[in-house]
């Protein structure tokens, strides 16, 4: 049980004031009567109980401690009851001591208070009539019910009023671990995106350079012409990875779509891949070309660089067909070579651990889109790669292009 009193609002502390003016009221009123009477015992009574009822907003100590305020009750009811049996007018008292018992005391306790405080009142008034009926215990136990009905009422209200505050607590908490998770979640997806941008992009350069500088060291000293072209290449490829890096940098986009096409983009890649390696790789298109959306190109054109640097750097291939297929309610993007091959059964994906993103990041491209990504391969007949994402209005999928 709680042995202090309970902490006063703004509102109780206004209706605290309200029952000080009023029990100062009723003993200023009960004084006053008692000097039109010639009674001056009444009126030193009448002030000690205004002198002890003083005492407790006054002391710090009254204020904090449960017991020390039912001291100060008792004290108060005591002289009161010295008051009643001075003067009848003393029972309009009892109605705002009905309120003090109920608000300083626990609530058996207060119950017990606030009724022997009526049937003292009721004795009181009965004993200055001389005489006793049923009418006049009506206004003190009327004044009781009411005092009790409206504290627990209150009480209810209060109670009422701190679960609601608890719950928008718990649901303020609840959101601001919604908004950690979804943040949390947003920089891992970011992150993750990120990966593979380096990867289809800055990753697969610096590759394409080691692989042109391992030429031209092979090239030399017995061909220089060759192996200056193949430093020519490399340094080419340098400088289209430094704009991949620095477009990278500004918006994400990549550079091979400014003032151009999808289909100019990955022809021009196809132009590019056959230049630099050992590899003829051949573009076409098919179906009727329709706009698509930053996100569609930016995701078919990664997947198309990502898979002709999976078949430069495993495939041994000599050839490699890349057909972009306008169908309809969708795009398809088709990687096919004549290379070795292999299982995707038995071979296991690329993780980022083992420093591979190739695969896992065309396929979560295209999901990412909701589209799919399927292989087909066979030891020594060649890999087969589609991607397919299905078509959207460029305005569905713009933010992709401007995180």
């Amino acid at each position: 049980m709680n042995t202090a009193v309970p902490v006063l609002t703004p509102t109780t502390r206004a209706l605290a004031w309200c029952l000080h003016l009023l029990i100062t009221g009723l003993l200023a009123l009960t004084a006053a009567r008692a000097l039109t009477t010639g009674r001056p015992q009444t009126v030193a009574v009448a002030a000690a109980c205004a002198l002890v009822y003083a005492a407790g907003p006054l002391l710090p100590r009254i204020r904090s401690s449960r017991p020390a305020a039912s001291w100060w009750l008792a004290g108060v009811g005591a002289v009161w009851l010295a008051l009643l049996a001075l003067s009848a007018d003393a029972v309009w008292v009892a109605f705002p001591l009905y309120f003090l018992q109920l608000h300083l005391l626990a609530r058996r306790t207060a119950v017990a208070a606030v009724t022997l405080t009526a049937l003292a009142a009721v004795t009181g008034f009965a004993a200055h009539a001389h005489s006793f009926s049923p009418a006049m215990a009506i206004g003190p136990a009327l004044g009781a019910a009411v005092a009790v009905a409206v504290v627990r009422g209150y009480q209810a209200l209060y109670r009422e009023s701190e679960h609601r505050r608890g719950l928008i607590e718990e649901l303020t908490a609840a959101r601001a671990d919604l908004a950690t998770a979804q943040h949390t979640a947003g920089v891992l997806a970011e992150r993750e995106r990120l990966a593979r941008e380096v990867h289809d992009t800055l990753a697969q350069g610096l590759s394409s350079i080691q692989l042109l500088l391992r030429a031209a060291e092979r090239a030399l000293p017995h061909a220089p012409d060759q192996a200056a072209r193949h430093v020519h290449q490399a340094r080419q490829a340098a400088v289209d990875n430094l704009g991949e890096a620095r477009r990278f940098v500004a918006a994400l986009a990549p550079p091979a779509l400014e003032d151009t096409t999808l289909a100019g983009a990955l022809e021009r890649l196809c132009a590019t891949t056959s230049a630099r390696h050992r590899l003829t790789a051949r573009f076409r298109v098919t179906g009727d070309a329709v706009p698509l959306g930053t996100a569609h190109e930016v995701a078919v054109l990664r997947i198309a660089q990502s898979a002709l640097a999976n078949t430069v750097q495993h495939a041994r291939a000599t050839t490699v067909d890349v057909t972009l297929g306008y169908l309809g309610d969708h795009i398809a993007l088709a990687v096919t070579d004549d290379g070795i091959g292999f299982d995707p059964a038995c071979r296991p994906l690329h993780t980022p651990e083992s420093g591979g993103f190739g695969l896992p990041a065309m396929r979560a491209r295209a999901e990412t889109l909701a589209g799919t990504l399927t292989i087909e391969s066979a030891p020594g007949h060649g890999t087969a790669l589609t991607a397919r994402i299905p078509l959207a209005r460029p305005a569905e999928t713009e933010p992709e292009a401007r995180p």
